[in-house]
């Protein structure tokens, strides 16, 4: 059984390039207009379909499960060396559970998040954590980005909260 997502995309060729540094795999199929990736580990099909009114503020994240701490580390790895911002999160608490996670933005805006639970707590979260708990992604997403961006420039950004991010890293592409 496999998890089957279908996203708009404003822009192919740099969705195509995102999933396949994420996801570590090729497309099945890559036309002007659409594209699928079929993988076995996680499970999923994801479908891409071109539309340039492609508007993502619905508030949700996406997430894939890491089944050893080692496989975040590869995570990191491939989104830094292709140059996506990213906020890494090392032994935070979040959603009753203590975990070393990445996130990161597709080119519409989408925030995934690649995590590896280090241990079950009684704890949601706590004052150092903003995790799925905190601000609406829809209000920080797009924000975010430009603030890691800004930063990475030495700019002051715009003020995202950054106090559960280890680090923030834009490389300009």
């Amino acid at each position: 059984m496999k998890m089957h997502l279908s996203f708009a995309t404003r822009d192919i060729d740099a969705s195509v390039a995102f999933y396949r540094t994420l996801l570590l795999a090729e497309p099945t199929k890559h036309y002007a207009d659409y594209a699928l990736f079929l993988t076995d580990q996680p499970g999923l099909e994801l479908a891409l379909d071109l539309n340039s009114q492609t508007n993502v503020r619905e508030g949700a994240h996406y997430g894939v499960v890491a089944e050893k701490p080692e496989d975040v580390d590869a995570v990191i790895a491939r989104l830094r060396s292709a140059g996506y911002a990213l906020d890494v999160e090392t032994a935070q608490t979040c959603c009753y559970a203590v975990q070393n996670k990445v996130w990161a933005t597709d080119p519409d805006g989408r925030r995934w998040e690649t995590y590896y639970v280090l241990a079950e707590t009684e704890e949601r979260d706590n004052e150092m954590t903003t995790c799925c708990g905190g601000p609406a992604p829809a209000q920080t997403d797009a924000c975010c980005i430009n603030d890691a961006n800004a930063r990475a420039a030495g700019e002051s950004g715009c003020g995202c909260p950054k106090n559960t991010i280890e680090k923030q890293l834009a490389v300009p592409k």
